[in-house]
């Protein structure tokens, strides 16, 4: 294949893409669904547009295959975070490209991915593709801020849409860092940490600002988050975690595991890592106060939490309210429960396929399993029993990878084209 037009539409795709706003909240994905959907359409290919709330909906499509195997889900999502846009040094929504590089709030999370799974989808119907299985495309609103009119939403009202022997979306990727070394090191997400937010609260007496006051409720807040902030907790090994780490081991990346101490040094110098072995816990909003000289009478802190497999809410809750130790705060969680966090086997056909397409690329590429430590659309397909695996396939540098809900968001024109070309050959053989 002549990649040079694809790899030209993918980026036209891409900066377009990116000029829609979908920050979330509001959301609003509805105008993003119907860019995708209209590209499809342009191919003779029928799309689904389902509204899940007023202007937001998602967009699914189909290329049939002939039945031999269970279908393959593409899958993205199409809100981003909102963006403080005085700390950006280029336009958020104009999907500006600059020395190689293309900016805008999305850009990896999840936009440039979405594209390459387009890309793929359309090459698909293109080149005629003999296919084993049906081949679906679908993006959601929604992720980033739970997936309640978004993947949740299509699980539990639209299930025969869900219903595909394997699935692919974010979670996992490339890096071509790790620690202090040049890698090519690849990431396939099989499970992930549990969304936890909880907002503190505290009731003070209100008064005069002008005086000695001894019932202030910012202050018992701030004591209760000083004691979160500074808590230390032991790490924890999950088989996903301990899998991730064997294979980093045999890589020459990482200290074999039964150096123990050398590798729970290295897991807590590394923030990335050190999630992966802990509840995590970060202080992220906070509300007191009406007026410079009032005492507030009533004081509030979100938190974002995070829990590993096989932990529950209610035993957090209580570790929480344990580690505060103050009657006068009240902790509740602010989500309701989505269920367990099921990981997935990596034993599969979907995994074999994605090292060995790396590998025959890349020949000094490592492939490994490993635990999303944020939350995604694949926590639903998996507790449907669906291998759903996290892969953006390029080599995203630290400064991209700082880029998910960071300032500057941005993906280079050499990703972009890398993943269009990996995503490809890996469908191309599950499906072909």
């Amino acid at each position: 294949m002549d990649w040079t037009p694809v790899f030209a539409e993918a980026l036209d795709i891409f900066i377009r893409y990116l000029q829609i706003d979908t920050s979330n909240p509001p959301g609003n994905e509805k105008p993003a669904a119907r860019f995708l959907g209209q590209l499809i359409e342009a191919e003779g290919i029928a799309c689904e547009y389902i509204e899940t709330a007023p202007n937001r909906e998602v967009v699914i499509a189909t290329l049939k295959g002939d039945g031999t195997k269970r279908p393959l889900m593409l899958c993205n999502h199409t809100d981003v975070v909102p963006v403080e846009p005085q700390y950006w040094t280029v336009p958020a929504f104009e999907g500006v490209v600059n020395d190689g590089k293309v900016y805008g709030r999305g850009a990896v999370d999840m936009k440039g991915c979405g594209v390459m799974q387009l890309i793929t989808f359309l090459l698909a119907k293109r080149m005629g593709w003999n296919l084993k299985r049906d081949l679906v495309f679908c993006a959601v609103p929604d992720e980033e801020a739970g997936s309640e009119w978004g993947m949740e939403w299509l699980c539990k009202h639209r299930p025969d849409l869900v219903d595909v022997e394997f699935e692919l979306s974010e979670g996992g990727g490339g890096t071509n860092r790790f620690g202090r070394e040049e890698t090519k090191l690849f990431s396939v997400a099989t499970n992930e940490k549990e969304v936890a937010w909880m907002r503190l609260t505290s009731i003070g007496t209100p008064g005069h600002g002008s005086r000695p006051h001894y019932d202030n409720s910012a202050v018992h807040l701030v004591t209760a988050l000083a004691k979160l902030a500074s808590w230390e907790r032991p790490l924890t090994f999950t088989p996903d975690t301990t899998a991730y780490l064997e294979r980093l081991g045999e890589a020459g990346l990482f200290p074999p595991l039964s150096d123990r101490g050398a590798v729970e040094d290295r897991i807590r110098k590394s923030p990335e890592l050190h999630a992966m072995f802990i509840n995590t816990l970060n202080i992220t909003m906070g509300h007191w106060g009406i007026k410079a000289n009032v005492i507030p009478a009533k004081s509030e802190a979100t938190i974002d939490c995070r829990l590993l497999p096989g932990q529950t809410k209610e035993d957090w809750l209580r570790q929480v309210r344990e580690q505060i130790d103050n009657e006068r705060i009240t902790v509740e969680l602010l989500l309701e429960d989505q269920g367990e966090m099921v990981g997935v086997d990596w034993d599969t056909e979907l995994f074999r396929t994605i090292e060995s397409v790396v590998k025959g690329a890349m020949e000094d590429a490592v492939v490994v399993p490993t635990m999303t430590v944020g939350g995604t659309d694949n926590r639903f397909l998996r507790a449907r029993g669906i291998p759903a695996y996290g892969f953006i396939p390029c080599l995203l540098s630290p400064a991209e990878r700082a880029g998910f809900h960071g300032n500057d968001e941005f993906m280079t024109v050499e990703n972009l084209n890398m993943g269009c070309e990996l995503m490809y050959e890996i469908v191309e053989r599950m499906c072909c």
